[in-house]
């Protein structure tokens, strides 16, 4: 057996939806020439419904901090493809507003739920979600606070 089948790999849960590898993890998102309309995921056309040129779009990558909306504790097991650790343990998800106008949601992570404060700065990282059927770490985005 080489030693490169024995080495793990962490491996993205969605590919191109953020930077990977990387230390400072940001969101691969689009920016729309015409109009300016910045919108996550990745698009090939614009997605402002008034703009007049909607195929005029770049790859643009978003700010890695922003400010907490909401949030909600997660007292249910998600259905799959989500992967919970057994037992299941309740966790925070927010909706993290970033400074180019888009608003994404995700798990919480580095703070409970009652620390969790409407306007707080977060920021993007990216985390173990699970391991698969070959033990490589599948990596997802998460927010922790500042």
């Amino acid at each position: 057996m080489s030693r490169q089948s024995l080495e793990k790999k962490q491996i993205p849960a969605v590919e191109g939806v953020f930077t990977w590898p990387s230390k400072e993890p940001r969101f691969v998102g689009s920016k729309c020439k015409a109009c300016g309309t910045v919108s996550f995921p990745k698009s090939s056309v614009c997605r402002n419904p008034l703009c007049a040129n909607k195929a005029d779009v770049e790859e643009t990558l978003l700010s890695r901090r922003g400010k907490l909306l909401s949030y909600t504790l997660v007292c249910y097991q998600p259905p799959p493809p989500f992967v919970a650790p057994q037992p299941f343990v309740p966790f925070p998800i927010g909706e993290a507003q970033f400074p180019e106008g888009v608003a994404i949601i995700g798990q919480m992570t580095g703070c409970k739920y009652e620390d969790l404060k409407i306007g707080m700065e977060i920021e993007t990282v990216v985390e173990k979600l699970f391991a698969d059927e070959q033990g490589n770490e599948v990596v997802g985005w998460k927010f922790r606070p500042i």
